[in-house]
């Protein structure tokens, strides 16, 4: 198995989902872990801005050469902010996954304290 970067950064989700806190709002995308299990990224359907989220339940998918996947919000509030350029160029995902192939920014719901891992505790997940 290839070396899987872990960003210590930000957050992560038991769905390989990846979130950096900014304020009140979250920014998500998937894993290297993720887009390595996806193979080759093809299509990336986007929620919809303003569309309200709630944790645990899918609000984007990504579709592979292998597969379609869910992908699950990692905290409850509202889209604010959707990255356009997976439209047209949704291999960002597989290229960079940490910095050009994230998904969406969530604001939090007042009160919402999402529950994520630590990098050290997803590192340990992940391990095979």
């Amino acid at each position: 198995m290839s070396f899987m970067e872990i960003r210590e950064d930000r957050s992560y989700t038991k769905d390989h989902e990846w979130a950096v806190r900014e304020g009140n709002t979250l920014r998500v995308g998937i894993t290297d872990y993720a887009q390595d299990a996806l193979g080759d990224v093809v299509f990336v359907q986007l929620p919809a801005v303003g569309a309200q989220v709630t944790t645990g339940t899918s609000f984007a998918e990504v579709e592979s050469t292998k597969s379609v996947s869910d992908i699950y919000a990692p905290a409850t509030g509202k889209v604010l902010a959707v990255n356009t350029d997976l439209e047209s160029q949704p291999e960002l995902i597989n290229s960079a996954p940490y910095e050009g192939g994230w998904i969406a920014v969530i604001e939090l719901s007042d009160g919402a304290d999402p529950e994520l891992m630590s990098a050290a505790d997803y590192a340990t997940m992940t391990e095979v």
